[in-house]
């Protein structure tokens, strides 16, 4: 995979129950970072979560988190550094059902499963008091 022109960040962790949590707030520090002021954290990190969750259930040692970003959109890719098939899972419902999430999808390559989610880094704002009248 190669990514040109745009901001990238590639962040590894130890596959292990805290890499999930770790990863979701290193991404949205790193987000932040970048200037984007008015994405959906909570999104994001539920995002990073899943991907680096299912990774960690690929069953490699460690997890590779690869960030970029174009046009308003953060794109987050999880390896999992674990040759073979990858285990049959719900992560891409699972992604597909976060708001931000404009796709997904996941492949495998030679150094394990890739599973990968595109979302919109300036969403509509949530409604807070549900659909206005019309």
């Amino acid at each position: 995979m190669e990514i040109r022109n745009r901001q990238t960040a590639g962040l590894t962790f130890r596959a292990d129950r805290w890499a999930a949590q770790k990863a979701a707030a290193q991404v949205v520090a790193r987000v932040r970072a970048w200037g984007y002021g008015s994405f959906d954290e909570p999104d994001l990190a539920a995002a990073v979560s899943l991907l680096v969750g299912a990774a960690v259930t690929d069953g490699g040692k460690r997890v590779s988190l690869h960030l970029a970003d174009q046009d308003q959109r953060i794109l987050v890719v999880a390896l999992s550094h674990r040759p073979g098939l990858a285990p049959e899972d719900d992560v891409l419902a699972e992604l597909a059902a976060v708001r931000t999430v404009e796709s997904c999808g996941t492949d495998t390559a030679p150094d394990g499963r890739r599973v990968w989610a595109l979302l919109d880094a300036a969403p509509e704002p949530r409604r807070k008091d549900g659909p206005a009248a019309v």
